[in-house]
């Protein structure tokens, strides 16, 4: 049992960190783009007039150093080769997302917009899963071109992790002698749809309500008629783009849908497990982030003649958070090595618990860190002149929105109890 990493990988970190000191700094630094970092962030990214949108030159700036890391071939290391990519496993996102995290808020890595030099777009994965051959053959060319880019529409505004409940539905409808799919309904959070050219719109086509079969994955554009962005939701951090979207007769051709009729949540998983575990190392990664500049402060701060660090009140509560994240990264690779190793029905009926594990556990810690950065920091860890509360407004979001914690360690009692996972039959007659 090795748990070095491999020498390739190392190499490309430290490849990683001589990019973004030669190509990406250097933007952050121009024209006062620092402004979108600094202690202005949260105004000089959000257009307050526009709803609460990002605002274009903010969204422009991302633009930029994307363009940059795809250049140098960065950008699409997850995606698969047919795509451009290098085919980057779980194992080397996770521990890439943790490096880039761990480095601060910057241009390189700025979690609140799921902006990386190292995309994590699990999107392309599950549209080379999951399209039909006719599918693959009309949409890729748009895919690779940007021309097809999605909103995620799960949550309603009367159902969140009851998702097997939800409201929407689609019903077979001809329109001018064309079989297709006529849909109502409502969905919530719909992150990205003002750019958004279709919706995967999950809406349930047959059976009841509870039942996990009979929900249908539509790929819906949003220029259709009867699809309306209803309001966009200010939350805890700002920029939002994140509104609530209203399906109101929208009909769509027969073929609209992806994977199978009635086995959209086979769908939905695969992108939750490879999204949990890639964000559970981002959160990771911040969380270290906030116990090393913590670190670094204490040391230096000299309150009644003497460091701060030499308190144990002060090197305790830091101590405790560090050794959980040692703890936690051995998890986390360990499982996105294993999900490398299996498709994605199996790492649902199988290591699904572990997946909820990182994340759950790495949001809460990422907070906790962030709140113990600001205790350590006085006023100006609570001031936004550091980044301690944007990283606690951001990651506080994720205890919520991954698949509340709640819901996480229901699937972890679950698979534990024996009700699902792989002791289900073991222990079916206790």
């Amino acid at each position: 049992m090795d748990f070095e990493l491999p020498k390739e990988l190392v190499d490309f970190l430290a490849e990683l960190d001589d990019f973004i000191e030669k190509k990406i700094k250097p933007i952050e630094n121009r024209d006062d783009n620092i402004r979108f970092f600094d202690h202005r962030r949260e105004y000089e990214r959000t257009d307050w007039e526009a709803g609460g949108l990002p605002k274009r030159e903010w969204e422009a700036l991302l633009g930029e150093a994307r363009a940059e890391a795809d250049k140098a071939g960065y950008l699409r290391f997850a995606w698969p080769e047919e795509f451009g990519g290098k085919g980057g496993s779980n194992l080397w996102m996770a521990v890439i997302r943790e490096h880039l995290a761990a480095k601060g808020l910057g241009l390189h890595n700025d979690l609140q917009t799921e902006h990386s030099i190292v995309g994590n777009n699990p999107f392309v994965v599950m549209f080379k899963a999951f399209a039909t051959k006719a599918q693959y053959e009309r949409d890729v060319d748009k895919l690779m071109k940007g021309q097809l880019r999605t909103g995620f529409g799960l949550t309603e505004p009367n159902h969140g992790s009851d998702a097997t409940w939800m409201e929407t539905r689609a019903v077979p409808h001809e329109k001018d002698g064309q079989k297709g799919w006529l849909i109502n309904g409502e969905k919530m959070w719909t992150s990205g749809a003002n750019h958004a050219t279709h919706i995967m719109t999950f809406a349930r086509t047959s059976g009841k309500d509870g039942d996990a079969a009979g929900i249908t994955c539509f790929l819906v554009p949003t220029s259709s008629p009867g699809f309306k962005i209803e309001e966009f939701l200010w939350t805890f951090n700002m920029p939002t783009d994140h509104p609530r979207v209203s399906f109101k007769d929208v009909w769509i051709p027969e073929d609209s849908y992806w994977g199978e009729v009635g086995g959209g949540l086979a769908i939905g998983q695969s992108f939750v497990h490879q999204n949990r575990i890639r964000q559970a190392a981002s959160s990771l990664g911040a969380a270290v982030y906030c116990i090393d500049e913590s670190v670094k402060y204490a040391r230096q701060r000299k309150p009644f003649g003497r460091a701060l660090s030499t308190n144990q009140a002060i090197q305790w509560p830091l101590i405790e958070l560090h050794t959980q994240c040692e703890m936690l990264r051995l998890l986390i690779r360990k499982t996105a090595w294993e999900i490398d190793r299996m498709d994605h029905k199996q790492v649902e009926r199988t290591i699904s618990d572990r997946v909820s594990m990182c994340n759950y556990w790495a949001n809460r810690l990422c907070c906790e860190a962030a709140d113990r950065a600001m205790q350590v920091h006085g006023g100006i860890g609570y001031s936004r002149h550091k980044p301690f509360e944007h990283i606690y407004r951001h990651h506080r979001r994720y205890r919520i929105t991954e698949g509340s914690e709640e819901i996480q360690m229901r699937k972890v009692g679950a698979y534990l109890f024996g009700y699902a996972g792989p002791r289900r039959e073991t222990m079916r007659d206790l």
